[in-house]
């Protein structure tokens, strides 16, 4: 597995993750019409010219799963049993189409399970940035992740 198991986690461990991605406009309108999510800002290009960005944004939510997605193949590939929770994320930069989205990984704790001594939670937060450095979304996510030896 590429993932890393819950003792190979140490907290203020960072990850500056290769993997990058240019977002397109099939991204974003593909994205906002699969979640049913009619928002003009984000598939209406008349709109979206009439507003404060002049053109569409992209999709937060296809941000945050990009920004995780990102993550998974250096921290929790094959390692998580599940997503806890997603708390204080946060979206201080619009996204368009053609950014270029990089991300980063720090592990804020780490912690065995007090019920299942095969697993234990890790609390990573998140952050992306565009090919600007300028930071797009943050978030802290708790995931409960296996143990080496369980």
């Amino acid at each position: 597995m590429a993932g890393l198991y819950l003792e190979e986690f140490q907290p203020g461990q960072v990850f500056q993750h290769t993997l990058r991605k240019s977002v397109t406009e099939s991204d974003n309108v593909l994205f906002s019409t699969m979640t049913l999510n009619p928002q003009p800002l984000h598939i209406d290009f008349d709109f979206a010219q009439k507003t404060e960005w002049g053109k569409p944004l992209v999709n937060s939510l296809f941000t945050l799963g990009l920004m995780i997605g990102i993550s998974v193949h250096d921290t929790t590939l094959g390692t998580t049993i599940a997503n806890l929770g997603m708390t204080d994320t946060s979206f201080p930069n619009p996204v368009f189409h053609g950014d270029t989205i990089r991300v980063e990984t720090e592990v804020k704790s780490v912690r065995e399970s007090k019920s299942k001594p095969d697993r234990g939670i890790v609390e990573f937060e998140h952050r992306a940035f565009n090919q600007d450095d300028k930071l797009v979304a943050r978030c802290l996510r708790q995931a409960m992740i296996l143990k080496k030896n369980a």
